[in-house]
């Protein structure tokens, strides 16, 4: 059976985005379900390292002030240069939006550090928290929402996803040790429960691109196209940035990898317009058909990890 399913291995992520394309609407009903699925991955992920040793190092800092200053700096040009806002919210997001707490997976899977990417996983999404709310603040499209209102609704969603896989693994670690070896034994089952809340997350993505573009498929074009480009430069710079590290993988899913739902949920919550929401959406299908086919190559040896 293991055999058959490290062959299998290379199939799972294409056929979950090609099922995610064509059951749409079914995985839209079931997107309660991916929470429950993210905390079985965070769970295996955490149990498999020693979440003692987890400290933050300037690798991770220097990914964080990239997120906020470099995503602060693209807003502001593009709507003091007279462009829409819409587009500039939205490529604004694709640089702010967290880090994908199930991004590990893919990470570890293609030879990034664990330790390093699981830091990153918590110390990136837990900075995010802390940091946005003031972001979207200062932006001031939603004044009815004060600063600490928008606290409470950023930490109870993030908080809710790391938070208690976390501090399930530093028990097991500390209490029950052979309970904490057992799931550890088992963290190859992760990439296969990422497959099936890739299929719910892409098939939700690409419903919400179908009923958000009636009627403005010149923004969904743009949008589309300027998510693509921020994906492709995102992996690019992380994989220059990581090299510095000796973790060229690490760098790259780290700062290229999004959570594009919490990115969809930020949009739509806080931010001018919903429609923006559309690049998150397109980005979430460019990344995850860009780690399809590094896993593709990784299985045939032919992945550049330098």
């Amino acid at each position: 059976m293991s055999i058959f399913l490290a062959k299998f291995k290379q199939y799972v992520l294409p056929l979950a985005i090609l099922l995610g394309f064509l059951l749409h609407g079914v995985c839209a009903s079931l997107g309660g379900l991916v929470p429950v699925l993210i905390f079985c991955i965070l769970l295996l992920t955490f149990v498999a390292v020693d979440i003692h040793h987890l400290r933050p190092t300037l690798f991770d800092w220097g990914l964080i002030f990239y997120q906020v200053a470099v995503g602060l700096a693209v807003y502001f040009a593009i709507t003091l240069l007279g462009g829409s806002k819409i587009i500039a919210e939205g490529v604004m997001m694709g640089m702010l939006t967290p880090v994908a707490a199930s991004s590990t997976v893919v990470a570890c899977m293609l030879g990034a550090d664990r330790e390093r990417v699981t830091t990153f996983a918590l110390v990136g999404n837990s900075s995010m928290a802390v940091v946005l709310p003031v972001i979207f603040t200062l932006l001031g499209d939603h004044p009815e929402l004060s600063l600490g209102n928008s606290y409470l609704l950023m930490l109870a969603k993030i908080g809710s996803v790391l938070a208690l896989p976390f501090f399930i693994a530093l028990m097991l670690q500390t209490w029950f040790p052979k309970a904490n070896a057992a799931l550890a034994r088992r963290t190859s089952w992760s990439y296969y429960i990422w497959a099936v809340a890739l299929l719910l997350t892409l098939g939700q993505t690409i419903h919400y691109i179908l009923e958000s573009g009636r009627g403005h498929w010149h923004e969904i074009i743009w949008l589309s196209a300027l998510s693509l480009v921020v994906c492709a430069f995102q992996f690019w710079f992380g994989r220059k940035y990581g090299r510095r590290f000796g973790d060229v993988i690490g760098g790259a899913q780290m700062m290229g990898q999004k959570n594009s739902a919490m990115g969809i949920w930020m949009i739509n919550t806080f931010l001018y317009s919903p429609l923006s929401a559309v690049f998150m959406a397109f980005y979430s299908v460019w990344q995850n058909l860009w780690n399809a086919l590094q896993i593709a190559m990784k299985e045939r040896g032919k992945l550049n990890v330098n």
